[in-house]
């Protein structure tokens, strides 16, 4: 029988995803099942987005530019411009998906053993996209009694090596909600220029802050040129998650014509999703302020509601819409599992991500889960009662 490569075996399975058979399931017996485990947001997509597709006049749908169409890259910089980020459209990428983006970033800046720094807990899929590019992650811990801020910068200057090819950070964060301040971007910002690497910037969040500081782009941040690297994507931004369009944007000319090459292998990003989201460009500032609100709201509730439970302990987020929760149980992959096999409270149950596959370090994260407050204020509060009657029973 042939065999499937070493790599493949290597892929790491989602933490987010590897439970679903157990959710279908207890559906497939009646139960609702309250979904906390992904950030699917039950925000509406942007009107104008949808219509733009429902009423183009195209007749034969074409391959575009395997960097994206101008006049979507051109309206692109344009948004770039309002947040004080001042790049061109030929400093942008248009990629399918913020995935795609951070894959040709890391083919375009490591070799096979080559070495990321990431402080973690971090997007589980950057251990995938590192696996499939031969790319070591070198993780350093941020941790939930520092509501996971930057760790000092001497345990980052421990870890760089000859292989140490960039530092990657979300900002905000996916699964923390750490928001980083200008301070620290500014840390990063004199520590890879030291070190002559690059610093990688996940910043899909951008408009999801909920301080009064807001959000602070790598490429704000003056003399980084060279160094900075930002993903991007929409699906989160505009609820368009299955669109697909995501961006990778430096003004590093070799990176984005090296990056393109990778582009090229792939063709080009979808059409009717550029269509899509070039017209979500136009959406009012008044749809993300009410976005950002609800999601303030949600946020409270939610950290409210855990804090009365015995024995959790809650990092307050200042961006996107998760958060870490540590549990007074040992393992969260076996307590997840129990609740969608084993456990409800009036035919209702829960489904959360057990934290221990945001974290490249063995053994941490295992007594954590990652809540994504992407419901309802009332969805939010019935599944917090659920958690807490739950874990009166699985500890018992």
């Amino acid at each position: 029988m042939p065999t499937v490569s070493k790599k493949g075996l290597s892929m790491p399975q989602s933490p987010i995803r590897k439970l679903v058979p157990f959710a279908e399931h207890a559906k497939k017996k009646g139960i609702k099942v309250i979904h906390l485990n992904i950030g699917q947001p039950d925000i509406k997509t942007p009107q104008i987005a949808l219509d733009a597709v429902k009423n183009n006049t195209l007749t034969v749908l074409e391959y575009s530019r395997t960097e994206g169409s101008e006049s979507y890259r051109e309206k692109v910089a344009g948004y770039y411009a309002k947040h004080d980020i001042h790049v061109s459209a030929s400093d942008i990428i248009v990629t399918t998906g913020g995935s795609e983006a951070l894959s040709f970033a890391m083919g375009t800046i490591a070799d096979t053993d080559d070495e990321i720094i990431i402080p973690e807990p971090f997007y589980a899929n950057y251990n995938g996209f590192a696996t499939a590019c031969g790319v070591k992650v070198v993780p350093v811990v941020s941790k939930l009694e520092d509501n996971f801020a930057l760790p000092p910068i001497a345990d980052f200057e421990k870890l760089i090596t000859p292989k140490t090819k960039a530092i990657l950070i979300c900002n905000p964060g996916n699964p923390t909600g750490y928001l980083y301040s200008k301070e620290e971007i500014q840390k990063l910002s004199a520590i890879v220029k030291k070190h002559d690497i690059y610093l990688i910037a996940d910043e899909v969040y951008r408009e999801f802050t909920y301080n009064e500081n807001g959000h602070y782009s790598i490429l704000q941040e003056e003399g980084l040129d060279d160094h900075a690297i930002i993903i991007d994507s929409v699906s989160k931004r505009y609820s368009m998650c299955g669109a697909r369009i995501g961006f990778l944007v430096s003004k590093n000319k070799e990176v984005i014509s090296t990056a393109l090459k990778f582009g090229q292998a792939r063709l080009s990003p979808p059409t009717y999703a550029q269509i899509a989201t070039e017209a979500a460009l136009d959406t009012p500032q008044s749809y993300f302020d009410d976005v950002k609100t609800e999601y303030l709201q949600r946020r409270d509730l939610l950290i409210s509601e855990l804090e009365k439970i015995e024995g959790v302990k809650v990092a307050r987020p200042q961006g996107a819409f998760y958060c870490i929760v540590e549990l007074p149980i040992k393992d969260a992959d076996d307590f997840a599992q129990w609740l969608l096999e084993d456990f409800r409270v009036n035919n209702e149950t829960v489904m959360v991500a057990p934290a221990g596959g945001f974290y490249a370090t063995p053994g941490l994260g295992k007594n954590q889960i990652r809540i994504a407050y992407v419901l309802g204020q009332d969805s939010l509060k019935r599944a917090v009662h659920i958690l807490a009657e739950a874990l009166k029973s699985y500890i018992g």
